[in-house]
């Protein structure tokens, strides 16, 4: 069996965008960073996300059926760091350090994000310590001017 600290020093080394998962249910809004977050197939839109059994994001996620993927740019180091859980912000309260909207499913969207996919869920897929949560996206904005911030060896380019 492989020592789970040499596997990520190998998932280290790659280069990923550095996402901000949200939702909104009756409870509010929760997001949670998330840098395992991919698109799935084109056809139709599908994304992924795999969110940790423990993350208190996840229950808002699966009560509201829907998320919204949030790619930061490269300005937005630090709401990474706040959503990664590096503040002492909690729950709503990291809402409240930038301007945020949405897009059709009620999920907040950032409004000065690279780019914004926003998903209903279609599919939960329980594995070992995550839930896999797939959402058809139904509606995206990006900023093709953003430079992309990007999750690297446990740390933030550029």
């Amino acid at each position: 069996m492989i020592d789970v600290k040499q596997f990520w020093q190998a998932i280290g080394q790659r280069a990923t965008g550095s996402t901000i998962v949200t939702a909104r249910a009756d409870s509010g809004p929760a997001g949670l960073l998330g840098l395992s977050a991919t698109h799935l197939c084109a056809d139709p839109p599908t994304m992924m996300v795999s969110v940790d059994k423990r993350t208190s994001a996840l229950p808002t996620i699966l009560q509201a059926r829907h998320f919204a993927l949030n790619y930061l740019s490269s300005a937005q180091r630090e709401l990474a760091e706040i959503f990664g859980g590096k503040s002492d912000l909690k729950g709503a309260d990291r809402f409240a350090t930038a301007s945020w909207s949405s897009l059709v499913t009620g999920a907040p969207t950032l409004a000065d994000a690279a780019g914004v996919i926003d998903c209903e869920l279609v599919e939960t897929i329980e594995r070992y310590s995550v839930v896999i949560i797939l959402g058809q996206v139904v509606a995206t904005s990006s900023n093709p001017d953003a430079s992309p911030l990007v999750h690297f060896r446990s740390g933030y380019m550029p």
